[in-house]
């Protein structure tokens, strides 16, 4: 286990030059929620980015795994929830949820709760004399007392090394494509054993009667059982299982409040816990969709040569496939230092784990003042942060710890 950077500057006292209070560099469910929350709480908080950018890359025709209370960004109950949402706009939403639908949700939330959102893009953050200086995408420059990174997992794509050097328009990741049926009539290998694999290749068939092989790793799959377990327990259902919908029977509701318990187990528990809580598995619905796809478990990808038009692949059990694309379905890889308008000098002074930031109460890093939400902070707050649903706590956490220090500073003030 690697651990890197450490902050060595103390915070310098604030200025009237600030521009900014604090300025939110994303607007998916984490940014929205983490804004949200600040200015419930008094706290001026500026969001930067396209609503929903990166779902809105998703492949068309996708559902939601999450069931419906874990559908819910910023809050489970309240103006701001998806029965709010229905009700103000008279959509009707069924289990799983639509892509699109969560999609036209997420606008509404932010058209709700962050109708000044800036859509600029933040090209560029540095550490300045008691502040931070965020470069934008238009050229102009701004600063702020505190920062919220809440931009996702895009630049986290992993592609095996070795396979990433192919060309491609014969190599992908699940994340590349918003319409599978690009793939009509192709043979397409996709490697992985989670349900972004096994629903994209889904789509490509339905989509395009695409020929398309799922490869596994593993020897089995891991098919979710819907909500059948929780009936079957009955009125034990909501007790063990939070409606936070991320983990099994009990770790559930260890990981829903992160500061409760989760963050005061040993490391190694906690390892234990999240592996658990985020293992690949397919869901029933896509699993009853799966029939006219074939499905190889037990196998590894060793190596993929071109061959004229076509990859020529060689599994681990020996044998060979021809297919016009392979698609990894490899998931991500957090790395912060991949977020590209980060500085290097910034990089250096967070303190890291794996690619992940060491984070404090209220999600801050290493750097005073410098806050990061969603997947990133999942090594610190669990598997919950990976998820929609983590937005309840993130956001909350981020405005009390936030909220507390500018109170603290007005005091200081006076």
């Amino acid at each position: 286990m690697e651990m890197t950077g450490a902050s060595t500057l103390a915070t310098a006292p604030t200025t009237p030059e600030h521009d900014l209070e604090v300025a939110v560099i994303g607007a998916g469910p984490h940014g929205l929620s983490a804004a949200t929350h600040l200015r419930r709480a008094g706290v001026s908080a500026h969001v930067f980015g396209a609503p929903m950018s990166f779902w809105k890359t998703m492949p068309e025709g996708m559902m939601l795994r999450s069931n419906m209370s874990a559908t819910n960004m910023i809050e489970p109950v309240g103006p701001l929830s998806l029965a709010s949402f229905t009700a103000a706009t008279g959509t009707a939403i069924e289990q799983p949820v639509p892509l699109e639908d969560f999609i036209a949700y997420g606008s509404w939330v932010q058209q709700q709760s962050i109708p000044d959102l800036d859509e600029r893009m933040v090209v560029g953050l540095e550490r300045e004399a008691g502040a931070f200086g965020l470069e934008l995408d238009d050229g102009e420059r701004v600063r702020a007392r505190r920062v919220v990174i809440a931009c996702g997992i895009a630049p986290f794509e992993r592609i095996p090394a070795g396979f990433d050097q192919l060309p491609s328009e014969r190599v992908s990741h699940t994340a590349h494509h918003r319409d599978l049926g690009v793939f009509a009539g192709q043979r397409v290998a996709v490697l992985g054993g989670g349900q972004s694999a096994f629903e994209n290749a889904v789509l490509m068939h339905e989509r395009g009667a695409a020929q398309v092989e799922v490869l596994v790793r593993k020897a089995s799959v891991v098919w979710l059982r819907g909500h059948g377990v929780k009936k079957r327990i009955g009125r034990l259902g909501p007790i063990v299982y939070a409606p936070t919908d991320v983990g099994p029977l009990w770790y559930s509701r260890l990981v829903e409040k992160p500061d409760i318990l989760f963050r005061h187990l040993p490391r190694g528990t906690q390892n234990r816990i999240a592996a658990r809580s985020i293992r690949p598995a397919c869901s029933h619905f896509v699993k009853v969709r799966l029939d006219p796809i074939r499905i190889s478990t037990g196998v590894g990808l060793v190596s993929a040569q071109e061959n004229g038009n076509a990859l020529t692949l060689t599994l681990s059990d020996g044998s060979t496939r021809e297919v016009d694309h392979l698609m990894f379905g490899t998931g991500y890889q957090v790395d912060i230092a991949r977020y590209p308008f980060l500085g290097e000098r910034i990089i250096a002074d967070i303190r890291r784990v794996d690619g992940y930031p060491v984070l404090s109460r209220g999600l801050e890093t290493s750097v005073p003042g410098l806050h990061i939400a969603g997947a990133p902070a999942a090594w610190s707050f669990g598997p919950i942060m990976r998820f929609v649903s983590g937005s309840w706590y993130s956001g909350r956490a981020i405005a009390r710890e936030v909220g507390a220090s500018s109170s603290r500073q007005r005091l200081a003030a006076v």
